[in-house]
């Protein structure tokens, strides 16, 4: 177990430094650059180039990303080439933003996804199986920002119940009006949710009937005891999992929600760093995406090898 987890977390930093690699590529490749950005239409060539050397843009590229990265080993993530502000402190104000939309998403398809899924699993074939099942397939076929439009249109334009926006609010301004997240985490959890439920759903359907339930039932275990003690931990092993990559789909949903409801978090505030090709929040937000997909399917990689063998054993 030791060996595999070293093996895993390295694996983990890898791929964390390919993806940074990657990104700071394909952001040297866009043509322009922080300079052009800044002085529009208006400047001169003279003026890019000395503008170019005081923010440091006319090193090679490979160059400039060793002294990012440096930095970064320092913790100091840089400034920002636009604002000239701590893209540390830029991102952390835009972190708890999201994060006041992301957990109470992820809280509601942690809880929702294996209640729905156990019991359509447990049901297979019946009224509510088929109805959940149905459910379920319409709402992952719906884009989200075609669900975002629609409930726009409907919940607050047309009905009035709902704010359609939350313009200028920080996560404390969140807080104190939970009217304005009800929409955006309906959508940021609806296809997350749906595929979480699925998921649980096979899996417990799958072991209700398989062979060693149906001997354990042989020999007497009350029914009860054979579902929680025997199909659910079998099921819920490979659902760790998907619980996993459901929070990738929550980060690209984010900036889908965000910029559809003007929310200012972190998946906006990477869409404008690209925009101004401020090359030191870009490298920090791909940090902090790849570097929270990496962690949350690395912990459920390892829980996932850890509930298996137990399941096998008890089966």
């Amino acid at each position: 177990m030791r060996r595999h987890v070293l093996r895993r977390c390295a694996l983990a930093l890898a791929q964390c430094f390919f993806a940074l690699v990657v990104v700071f590529a394909l952001d040297s490749l866009v043509p322009g650059d922080t300079a052009d950005v800044l002085q529009g239409d208006h400047g001169t060539p003279q003026q890019a180039a000395a503008l170019r050397e005081r923010l440091g843009l006319d090193e090679p590229v490979w160059l400039r990303f060793w002294q990012w990265l440096g930095s970064l080993l320092t913790g100091d993530p840089g400034r920002s080439l636009v604002t000239g502000l701590p893209v540390g402190e830029e991102i952390g104000r835009r972190l708890a933003v999201s994060l006041v939309l992301a957990l109470p998403a992820l809280a509601l398809v942690a809880l929702l996804a294996p209640l729905l899924g156990v019991v359509a699993g447990l049901r297979e074939g019946s009224r509510t199986d088929r109805a959940l099942n149905s459910a379920a397939l319409l709402l992952h076929s719906v884009p989200e920002f075609v669900l975002a439009m629609l409930l726009i249109a409907s919940v607050s334009l047309a009905a009035g119940l709902l704010p359609a926006t939350a313009a200028g609010m920080d996560g404390a301004g969140l807080l104190a009006e939970p009217g304005v997240l009800v929409l955006p985490v309906v959508v940021l959890t609806a296809r997350q949710l749906c595929d979480l439920a699925r998921q649980i759903r096979v899996g417990v359907a799958a072991r209700r009937g398989s062979a060693p339930a149906e001997h354990l039932r042989l020999l007497g275990m009350p029914e009860r005891r054979v579902v929680w003690r025997h199909v659910l931990p079998s099921a819920l092993a490979p659902a760790v999992q998907q619980f996993a990559r459901c929070v990738e789909g929550l980060l690209g949903g984010a900036l889908i929600v965000e910029s559809l409801f003007s929310i200012q978090g972190v998946g906006t505030g990477f869409v404008e760093a690209v925009q101004n090709r401020d090359t030191p929040q870009v490298q920090s937000y791909a940090l902090l995406f790849a570097g929270t997909v990496v962690a949350v399917n690395l912990a459920g990689d390892l829980l996932s090898h850890r509930l298996t063998p137990r399941a096998e054993a008890t089966a």
